[in-house]
């Protein structure tokens, strides 16, 4: 069932709406807000964690539980599949990307500059960081997106991947310091299998040994972040050139895409030979 969720899943980002009908954090966010309120947040993160992130991960396993012997399991599928589509990033990164890339293709690094900080979040002082910190941000937004929720639902099912997401909207959504510091202590043990194994199909199908060679020593520290172990191994992987103005510096986002796109197509690969022969 899990392959076949995945297969629904690609079908529905490519063709449908469904994704933006899917993710509605409204009734969510108003549940942490009111902890906000009450500063439970702030004075018990830990507790702020269990309402906001056990409960729901409880409520899912026990539907998951109850539907399991009705219909030969086949009601599960519909609920899998909601929960992935839920549990994936939010917006669209290439839309996202595209004022930047305009702005960066024409040599304005001004207003890329602009763009960058209004679009993305993203800072950084002059060319020689600019571009290499969006080109973080573009593999990060990948890895967090789709990699690390469909690692996380095919080997431990559908509450794995929702525990990821609502972990990350923790981390980007809390205004007391303390829940968002142990939600992101909490996401990064998340993050520490998954942007491994990410990093291993970045050398498998993209220049191995630079890999190799940039994160050998790096591998295991528990310390670099998610972010910075995807970005420096896709780099290496795409043997990404110092950063430029212009069409040469848009062509390391396209080779970085091309590059997670070959990737994604190995994951597929892998679980498609895993349920075959499992």
């Amino acid at each position: 069932m899990s392959f076949l969720v995945l297969l629904l899943v690609v079908w529905i980002e490519k063709f449908s709406s469904w994704r933006q009908r899917v993710q509605q954090d409204e009734p969510w966010l108003r549940a942490l807000g009111r902890l906000q309120r009450s500063g439970t947040t702030s004075d018990s993160p830990w507790l702020a964690i269990v309402l906001l992130v056990g409960i729901p991960l409880v409520l899912l396993a026990l539907l998951l539980k109850l539907l399991a012997p009705l219909a030969y399991g086949w009601l599960l599928l519909p609920v899998h599949l909601l929960v992935v589509i839920y549990s994936l990033g939010r917006g669209d990164l290439l839309a996202a990307l595209g004022p930047f890339r305009d702005s960066w293709r024409r040599g304005d690094s001004e207003a890329a500059y602009l763009v960058a900080q209004r679009d993305l979040g993203v800072d950084g002082e002059g060319e020689a960081t600019l571009l290499p910190n969006v080109q973080t941000f573009m593999v990060w937004q990948a890895y967090q997106s789709f990699f690390a929720v469909i690692f996380w639902y095919v080997l431990l099912g559908p509450v794995a991947a929702l525990a990821y997401r609502l972990l990350a909207l923790l981390v980007e959504h809390s205004q007391a310091d303390a829940l968002r510091e142990r939600a992101g202590q909490l996401r990064h043990a998340f993050d520490w299998l998954p942007v491994r194994v990410l990093a291993a199909s970045f050398a498998l199908v993209g220049n191995f040994i630079a890999v190799s060679r940039a994160l050998l020593h790096e591998a295991l520290s528990w310390d670099i972040s998610a972010a910075q172990l995807a970005s420096g191994a896709a780099r290496a992987a795409a043997e990404t050139p110092g950063p430029t103005l212009g069409e040469a510096g848009v062509a390391t986002l396209d080779s970085l895409w091309q590059l997670l796109v070959r990737a994604a197509i190995l994951w597929y690969a892998a679980i498609a030979l895993w349920t075959l022969f499992s």
